[in-house]
């Protein structure tokens, strides 16, 4: 974990450094150093900063707390994210209306229950541009949208504690737009909008990675999107709800179990979000003994690229299904 997290924010800050020391002018290394910032910053995201908001980097409060402002550092507010993430999916995995994962905007549809439009049809040809600039939105405005919801929601318990947090966020985005946008403005000499474009560039290659590696976790042929009951109840149990509603991918896959910080492992994830993720791949087999035992789904697609491609099979038929009021 020292290793990678020492890596991770090498690969994100020293490209960042050179382009704010005006080292480089040359197009294709501004936008390869911009690039491979975003590589970076997405594995600061799923190796480093996702341990530690989940308290299972280190068994030290301190130290779980100072590296999850590494996501502050990406352009995102931490505070928000544990909301979203730790609360909200991990509690409601798949559930519509509480779970913001399966909750994006109108141009795409991730659950059954969410109204179709005729061009959701096409969502799986046009959804990786919105993957891509998903981060790009993030750290634009997505914090401040999800603040305002989550206040409304009762996770702020006064009007001062949530100006604070907004406070905090427009800090945070100053900071982050200061030292990885600005700066190279002022300091490359080169036409402004094609630093612009490179940082998008950069974004979009964070927003892809992210985006990929946590829809072919849940928007998948074979995992459940249950709804409550009249009473706000889900059927099954916590645990029975995580194995119904998520996926693993490429088991046998040692970089990628590496390098997107054991994500591969989402059901072990979903089960133990205490564990750091070092440890997925022995758990890995005794949860899957265990639900086999059960009787319960053990969702997992042999590589990285059956996993895409099953995902693009799920996204095609929410696209072309009608309206489930029910359950799935």
């Amino acid at each position: 974990m020292v290793f990678k997290t020492i890596f991770m924010l090498t690969i994100y800050f020293v490209p960042i450094v050179i382009l704010n020391i005006g080292l480089i002018n040359n197009v294709w290394m501004i936008f390869g150093m911009y690039m491979l910032a975003g590589l970076g910053a997405a594995g600061i995201g799923m190796g480093i900063m996702h341990d530690a908001n989940h308290g299972s980097y280190s068994k030290h409060r301190r130290i779980n707390k100072y590296l999850g402002y590494t996501m502050n550092l990406v352009g995102a507010s931490v505070s928000v994210w544990k909301i979203q993430h730790n609360v909200l999916h991990h509690t409601y995995t798949n559930i519509k209306g509480a779970d913001d994962d399966i909750n994006p905007p109108l141009i795409l549809r991730f659950s059954p229950s969410s109204k179709k439009f005729w061009f959701h049809r096409y969502q799986h040809v046009y959804v990786w541009f919105f993957y891509g600039i998903s981060t790009l939105s993030w750290v634009i405005s997505t914090d401040f949208v999800r603040i305002r919801r989550y206040y409304k929601m009762g996770f702020f318990n006064k009007k001062n504690e949530l100006l604070t947090e907004i406070l905090k966020i427009i800090i945070w985005k100053s900071f982050y737009f200061l030292y990885v946008l600005i700066i190279p403005l002022i300091m490359i000499p080169i036409a402004p909008w094609i630093i612009i474009l490179a940082f998008i560039s950069m974004h979009f290659v964070t927003g892809m990675s992210l985006s990929i590696v946590f829809q072919i976790a849940h928007v998948m042929p074979g995992n459940e999107f249950p709804l409550p009951d009249e009473n706000g109840l889900i059927a099954n149990d916590w645990f029975i709800h995580q194995l119904a509603t998520t996926s693993n991918f490429s088991p046998r896959s040692k970089f990628l179990y590496w390098s997107i910080g054991g994500l591969n492992y989402q059901i072990e994830h979903h089960l133990f979000p205490n564990i750091s993720h070092i440890h997925y791949k022995k758990l890995a087999p005794i949860v899957a003994a265990t639900a086999e035992e059960h009787g319960l789904p053990y969702n997992s697609k042999k590589n990285f690229i059956s996993a895409i491609w099953n995902h693009i099979i799920m996204l095609k038929q929410l696209g072309e299904m009608e309206l489930n009021p029910v359950s799935q």
